[in-house]
């Protein structure tokens, strides 16, 4: 049964659509958008795939107050979900699965044995050296039950660690009500299978502004919002580029340290800048500006994953550590954000050879790859080199 929203819960004095009037796609989003706030507000979701239910918590922002809550409403003893990157850190023996769920660890207490301070140590790896990693850990055998990847899902789509506080719970046969009598949220597994697909194709363009830029004179702006309430994606319309040709286009992934701190750790300011320079004087283009910081992991968890090159891990070895692949970002946004604009076809400014297929992937003809590349800092020597000998970028 799918779930729906308790109708006890607070509700916003501004006028709102019925969920009833919704459609499915948009139901979905609705319910994956307000699952997330409230896993950043420390209060469980229900997670179900319509047979079996769990509720899970957010590990990074666990507490004993948490753990309480989500002890009470299961029927077994909470496990804690992490990615097989993560479990890999703390000498967990591969399972050759991608969700690992740890059930206890030696001379760790509690009925799990994983207390609110011991969970945040072992989810956040900037801790491991201050915190000497805990083991051996005791994992549940088998494969991760899909809601636990699931569980790992939502948590990065909160743009919080991948780790989650999961256990099961007799929802009997109507989670949807179950939840309601906790109040609670309740969401699918398909709800959250189909969340970044679903926000990408409902994107909709808000305000399209003249905004005359350094380089770039004549550009225009276009706002793309999504309908799950994120962050818009922006379109830098640069000239009148025709429809008829291959467009000149750059995807670039926000970046608070590089665009608007000048940072030296990596050359996203250059490459911005300098697109924006590019397309202007080759008669126009657009660049996307991707609302997926940090590749896609968001701005703390870049922070974090800074903290760790600090201590010698390289960009991919420190995303991973923290349970991320080394990309999370997915570009279905670009290409809708290209057809809504009307270009098919494009010349790519990118070293990026994963951005080419991406693209083609989702239906835009990249007709050419147009190399973008700036001479490295002192201090983004390593990341570049790391781009060019792991990533594949063509430098």
């Amino acid at each position: 049964m799918p779930c729906s929203q308790p109708a006890d819960r607070p509700v916003s004095t501004v006028p709102v659509t019925p969920a009833d009037a919704l459609g499915a796609g948009a139901k979905r989003l609705l319910a994956v958008d307000r699952a997330i706030d409230d896993l950043r507000r420390r209060v469980p979701v229900i997670i179900t795939d319509g047979v079996t239910s769990h509720a899970v918590a957010a590990a990074e922002l666990a507490n004993d107050a948490t753990l309480a809550w989500i002890g009470r409403l299961g029927a077994a003893a909470p496990g804690l979900a992490i990615t097989a990157h993560r479990a890999r850190t703390l000498h967990i023996r591969p399972t050759g699965a991608e969700v690992v769920v740890i059930v206890g660890a030696q001379g760790l207490p509690e009925s799990m044995g994983l207390p609110a301070a011991a969970i945040a140590t072992l989810v956040d790896p900037t801790a491991d050296l201050a915190h000497p990693l805990r083991g051996p850990f005791e994992v549940a055998p088998g494969p991760a039950h899909v809601g636990f990847g699931a569980a790992l899902v939502l948590n990065r789509l909160a743009r919080l660690l991948p780790a989650a506080v999961v256990v099961p719970v007799n929802t009997g046969d109507d989670p949807a009500a179950f939840a309601a009598r906790e109040s609670l949220l309740c969401v699918t597994v398909e709800d959250l299978e189909s969340y970044e697909t679903e926000a990408a194709t409902a994107l909709i363009a808000v305000s399209d502004a003249h905004v005359p830029l350094g380089g770039a004179a004549d550009a225009r702006v276009i706002a793309f919002r999504p309908a799950d309430g994120g962050i818009e994606h922006l379109a830098i319309v640069i000239g009148d580029p025709s429809r008829s040709v291959p467009v000149l286009v750059r995807l670039h992934s926000e970046c608070f340290t590089g665009d608007l701190l000048a940072s030296l750790r990596c050359d996203c300011g250059q490459q911005l800048r300098g697109a924006v320079e590019v397309i202007a004087a080759k008669d126009g283009g657009v660049l996307l500006y991707l609302a997926q910081e940090g590749r896609g992991i968001g701005l703390i968890n870049k922070l974090r994953a800074y903290q760790l090159q600090d201590q010698g891990y390289d960009t991919i070895e420190a995303n991973q550590r923290l349970g991320f692949e080394a990309d999370e970002r997915i570009f279905l946004p670009a290409a809708e954000m290209l057809r809504r604009l009307g270009f098919e076809q494009v010349r790519l400014l990118t070293n990026n050879p994963h951005k080419v297929t991406a693209l083609q992937h989702h239906g835009i003809d990249v007709v050419e790859r147009v190399a973008h590349s700036f001479p490295p800092t002192d201090h983004s020597v390593r990341y570049l080199e790391t781009k060019a000998t792991r990533s594949g970028h063509l430098l």
